[in-house]
């Protein structure tokens, strides 16, 4: 069961991360095309679909990626699975939520995103791994980390 829940805690935490750099994205894109161009704010919606494609994205990392470090896994292939989980969000996005959204013109689009997505989460997992390293952690940075190991957080907290 506590598996299980850390995975959940896991994919909601991708998810907020990957939120907040779509909800920018979205800003970004409200900035250029003006506040009234869409029905939805493009921010509130780009942070819905991150957040949706970080927790997809999570999954796919937990499935591919168990039992391997960060150093141990390359850029392509972290890219790869990033869009991945983009197609996989496209797929469901299409099929469930709105039927008529074509496949082949929001898919593309969110499994780009994906592999932009899951390339800077590498490269920040990369730079936190590194800083945990010059501390000593002996096995920081696995993905997926063994049911009997314990990550104690600063400040003792239980």
């Amino acid at each position: 069961m506590k598996k299980w829940l850390r995975r959940i805690r896991a994919a909601i935490g991708m998810g907020l991360i990957w939120a907040a750099a779509w909800l920018g994205a979205g800003l970004i894109l409200l900035a250029i095309v003006g506040l009234h161009a869409a029905d939805v704010p493009f921010p509130l919606f780009f942070g819905l679909l991150g957040f949706l494609a970080g927790a997809v994205f999570s999954g796919v990392l937990g499935v591919l990626g168990r039992k391997r470090r960060f150093d141990q896994m390359s850029f392509p292939r972290f890219a790869g699975w990033g869009a991945l989980g983009g197609a996989l969000l496209a797929g469901a996005f299409a099929v469930l939520a709105a039927p008529d959204v074509q496949f082949l013109v929001v898919g593309p689009v969110l499994a780009i995103a994906g592999a932009i997505s899951a390339t800077g989460t590498l490269a920040l997992a990369r730079k936190a791994n590194a800083g945990e390293l010059r501390g000593g952690g002996g096995e920081a940075g696995m993905v997926g980390r063994g049911s009997d190991e314990v990550r104690e957080l600063p400040g003792g907290g239980g």
